[in-house]
């Protein structure tokens, strides 16, 4: 029998957590994914094939499972998923497959079908497309294009560059990626090997909108791009090659105003050879010289716009940076140094997931940002989610008011004391 010694009952009031949920933080990023679809591109692809067990469902929440987690090798990926074996249920698992299951899997299923999920996804919660009304916001109907190269030990995926003097040479995977200003999310990326050529993305570039403004590096030279969409009603923005031939036409006045932000000069030009046929449309182009005075260097901007300022073209190259920014951001919240396989499959595979997950993350930020008046980083719910994935939290309503969240108990005060034993 337990003796209170006099001891004043003590009740200690706690109010429950209100944004306890019943699936974990995991489950609920994903159902952002339409699973009807999930199986809809499984069977256009012929992904389950040959599988028992470990579907191509399964594959892609332990994939995400390593994304969000930034897990650096398959026994990581693994023993993390043991040790959350009682919440596999949740993310629709019955077990946890084995190393060599997965890592067969990654190099089997067809990257495409990542590929197609990433665009369902991407179609699904951002649907909107820029148009060609006047008055609206440049960054609205702003895309911007630009590659970035994920360095690789394996020289399964050929790099640029010399080889060491050893002999053995690094290869890599080039990411060209157009990016949708507005949501600052990739509109769509094509992966290649690292030798790959910028010029040639161009080619593989889906249809834009008309209206749209394409703004990129002068690596991306492709005249007959240019002319192309010019003729659809598309601006775009870049800088001139060094060995482009061009001749000037007119050189446009420049007022005191626009001389002192730096615009050197105004002009405009015919460039290319106009023996060539393809080059015919290309006979009247913008060419803006700027000089900027932080970095102290003299930029030459080319245009099909021949109306508007040419601190606008100059800004529109300026918010090119955006891009940088993006990849930045991919880099250092997932896992890009060290990949699951060593297999062109699986390295796509893994950079596809991560993709997805980016975009997912993406979602949950946009919309906490239009539930309340917080503004969160997108590094911040990274890291949140990445900490408590298996969480039962209800992941919306905590960020839009995290404050809440805390669970609130009265204690006993401390002012009042009492004895032990009494007299």
């Amino acid at each position: 029998m337990l003796v209170s010694f006099g001891l004043p009952q003590l009740k200690l009031t706690m109010s429950k957590s209100r944004f306890f949920t019943g699936q974990p933080i995991f489950s609920q990023l994903l159902s952002l994914i339409p699973r009807e679809e999930v199986l809809k591109i499984t069977r256009e692809y012929r992904t389950d094939r040959y599988t028992k067990k470990f579907t191509t469902q399964h594959q892609l929440v332990t994939m995400l499972y390593a994304a969000f987690h930034r897990c650096s090798s398959l026994r990581e990926v693994i023993t993390g998923m043991q040790a959350n074996s009682d919440r596999l249920v949740h993310f629709g698992l019955t077990c946890t497959p084995r190393r060599s299951t997965l890592a067969d899997a990654n190099s089997r299923v067809d990257p495409r079908f990542f590929e197609k999920l990433y665009q369902v996804i991407l179609s699904k919660y951002y649907p909107h497309l820029p148009d060609s009304r006047l008055g609206k916001r440049d960054r609205d109907r702003l895309f911007i294009i630009d590659s970035t190269t994920i360095t690789l030990f394996s020289d399964v995926m050929r790099g640029v560059g010399l080889p060491k003097a050893s002999g053995k040479r690094k290869g890599g995977v080039k990411a060209h990626t157009i990016i949708d200003a507005k949501h600052d999310v990739p509109a769509y990326v094509f992966l290649s090997e690292a030798r790959f050529s910028d010029r040639l993305f161009l080619t593989k570039l889906p249809s834009l909108p008309p209206g749209s403004i394409v703004v990129m590096d002068k690596g991306y030279n492709s005249y007959k791009k240019y002319a192309e969409w010019t003729s659809s009603g598309i601006t775009w923005v870049t800088r001139l090659n060094e060995r482009a031939v061009w001749k000037t036409v007119i050189r446009k006045p420049l007022t005191w105003f626009r001389k002192r932000r730096g615009v050197v000069s105004d002009r405009v030009i015919e460039l290319g050879r106009p023996d060539l046929p393809h080059d015919e449309s290309l006979r009247q182009i913008r060419l803006v010289e700027f000089y900027d005075k932080k970095t102290k260097r003299y930029f030459k901007f080319i245009s099909n716009d021949l109306k508007c300022s040419p601190l606008r073209i100059a800004q529109l190259y300026k918010d090119r940076w955006q891009i940088e920014s993006l990849f930045k951001r991919l880099k250092s919240n997932f896992q890009f140094r060290y990949f699951l396989g060593d297999n062109e499959n699986a390295i796509k595979t893994q950079v596809w997931c991560s993709l997805i997950a980016d975009l997912l993350v993406k979602i949950v930020q946009d919309k906490v940002k239009k539930l309340s008046s917080k503004t969160w980083a997108f590094a911040n719910i990274a890291g949140l989610i990445r900490h408590h994935l298996s969480t039962y939290v209800d992941l919306i309503k905590f960020l839009s008011n995290p404050d809440l969240a805390l669970i609130r108990y009265h204690p006993p005060n401390p002012c009042t004391q009492t004895r032990l034993f009494q007299d």
